[in-house]
């Protein structure tokens, strides 16, 4: 598990750079991956994403167990949801749930291949989730979020048996509703997602045109603009924005 790796750590805390002209990348044989043929500079935008959210999209749907046949519900329709949509797409779902509220975004969701849309939240969004699986709820739900709301929300639309995929980085303390889902056999799983895994995977659909993840970044600053960028994100102006210095 490459993010619990003895020697792992984050740009710009144990190790300097992240958002720079140039950064040296420790251990970089098995961080780093060579692309084939030095790359296409039209396919910048969905190579960076194998770093980041499209394989963080993907860990989550491979944690809720996403597969051919399966409803999914995706709860987030930020960059990581709208990635965990394409992941849910390409691993063969027959349903997926897109949970959010923003139209711009939402329709990219229908782009990667959203079926249907929940814009409500809390007990109206779950009525709407059972109302579109005939009262059974979802196989897999991949959270994207991160909030005690959400991760309620997770619990109460998977049906028995499923499963949840959690990347939103928590800001709860415990899970709820512990004993519905034990009793419901319901798995929780999920984590930082280990994207360096998946990327060889990814990638070849990239090359090939399968997948389009890059189209989550809709704003392009330089070194000077950053701050800019990141009030655009917090404002949800942008969904992903890209650093080109």
């Amino acid at each position: 598990m490459h993010t619990s790796c003895v020697h792992g750590g984050f740009f710009g805390g144990q190790a300097d750079g992240a958002q720079a002209e140039a950064l040296r990348v420790p251990r970089a044989d098995g961080t780093l991956y060579a692309l084939p043929g030095g790359g296409d500079e039209a396919l910048t935008a969905s190579l960076l994403s194998l770093s980041d959210v499209m394989g963080t999209g993907h860990h989550a749907a491979l944690s809720a167990r996403v597969g051919p046949g399966k409803r999914v519900a995706v709860i987030g329709d930020g960059a990581v949801g709208l990635c965990g949509v394409i992941a849910a797409k390409r691993l063969g779902a027959e349903q997926i749930v897109i949970m959010g509220r923003h139209a711009d975004r939402i329709a990219l969701a229908k782009l990667y291949g959203a079926t249907d849309v929940v814009s409500e939240r809390g007990e109206a969004a779950v009525a709407r989730v059972r109302e579109l699986t005939g009262g059974f709820g979802v196989h897999s739900v991949l959270e994207c979020v991160g909030s005690a709301q959400s991760m309620q929300t997770s619990l109460d639309i998977v049906r028995p048996g499923g499963a949840i995929g959690r990347v939103g980085v928590p800001h709860y303390d415990a899970i709820p509703s512990a004993q519905p889902a034990f009793f419901a056999n319901v798995t929780v799983s999920g984590g930082p997602a280990p994207v360096r895994a998946y990327i060889e995977e990814l990638l070849r659909d990239v090359l090939e045109g399968r997948i389009e993840p890059g189209r989550v970044f809709d704003r392009i600053v330089g070194l000077d603009g950053v701050p800019d960028g990141y009030r655009a994100m917090d404002a949800r102006q942008s969904i992903k924005v890209m650093v080109k210095p």
